[in-house]
């Protein structure tokens, strides 16, 4: 397991640094850094995810503390000073770990087998809660998010992932010891997702940025699809909608979060 410490950690290592890929990191570090700045008062106790980052993400940061995972392990790092950050803790959590979702005291980890809900009410002693498992696939890759007693993750069954069918996976998890999976939709080739209030956003290769309903939150409604390009993450920003496409990073004003408005295109 390698020690990033920064936004970098976010952004797939290349070779060369070019403009694209100059404005999309710069991009990631200015969300991080904004956050921080604003959340920089709050006591090391307090649960409030420090930065904005996607579904995708292998690192989170809570806190005083940063959360990275690798195949197999949760490493802890304290961050009370940045210039110095220190390793703390490594946890097992399980098999091909891909993805991590912060949510209050709590990480939602992803791996091509299940979601992994793991307690970080003592920051440095992180501990595995439950696993949450979808009866309808028996293996996937698994982006998640959550949000008060819901969950999302996408469950991508073609290609590296194999298996036939993708879905959208709801679980309920108000009581985190044992969550459940309510239901399911039929996507195509998920990746990322997000939420603003009461919209879900999943990226999805084939349909585009697909919207989905959740003021009802264990029966998303489809709203609508926007093709605008190949995405695979997305992060929500205060009204702005950050989404990565195979060609750059699209900018969209989701004032009105059903109703996505095109701001600008950085490629």
């Amino acid at each position: 397991m390698g020690t990033e410490t920064n936004c970098f950690t976010k952004m797939p290592q290349v070779k060369s640094i070019n403009m694209k890929n100059s404005i999309i990191i710069l991009l990631a570090c200015v969300v991080c850094f904004v956050q921080c700045t604003k959340d920089g008062a709050s006591e090391s106790k307090s649960f409030a995810s420090t930065g904005a980052g996607g579904s995708l993400a292998r690192f989170a940061i809570v806190g005083n503390y940063m959360y990275t995972v690798d195949e197999q392990q949760l490493v802890v790092y304290d961050l009370s000073n940045p210039a110095d950050p220190q390793l703390k803790n490594t946890v097992n959590i399980g098999l091909e770990i891909e993805t991590i979702f912060p949510f209050k005291d709590k990480l939602f980890i992803g791996s091509t087998s299940a979601v992994h809900i793991v307690d970080i009410s003592n920051p440095i002693q992180p501990k595995k809660l439950s696993t949450a498992i979808s009866p309808e696939v028996l293996r996937r890759c698994d982006p998640v998010i959550a949000r008060d007693s819901v969950a999302y993750a996408t469950l991508r069954t073609n290609g590296f992932c194999g298996g036939f069918q993708s879905i959208l996976a709801v679980y309920n998890i108000k009581d985190v010891l044992k969550p459940v999976q309510v239901t399911s939709l039929p996507v195509t080739e998920p990746y990322g997702l997000g939420y603003a209030d009461s919209v879900l956003y999943v990226c999805d290769r084939m349909q585009g940025l697909e919207l989905f309903n959740i003021s009802k939150p264990f029966q998303p409604t489809f709203i609508k699809a926007i093709r605008d390009g190949v995405y695979t993450d997305v992060i929500v920003y205060q009204n702005t909608l950050i989404c990565w496409v195979s060609d750059g990073v699209l900018l969209y004003d989701i004032t009105n979060n059903d109703k996505p408005i095109f701001l600008s295109k950085i490629s």
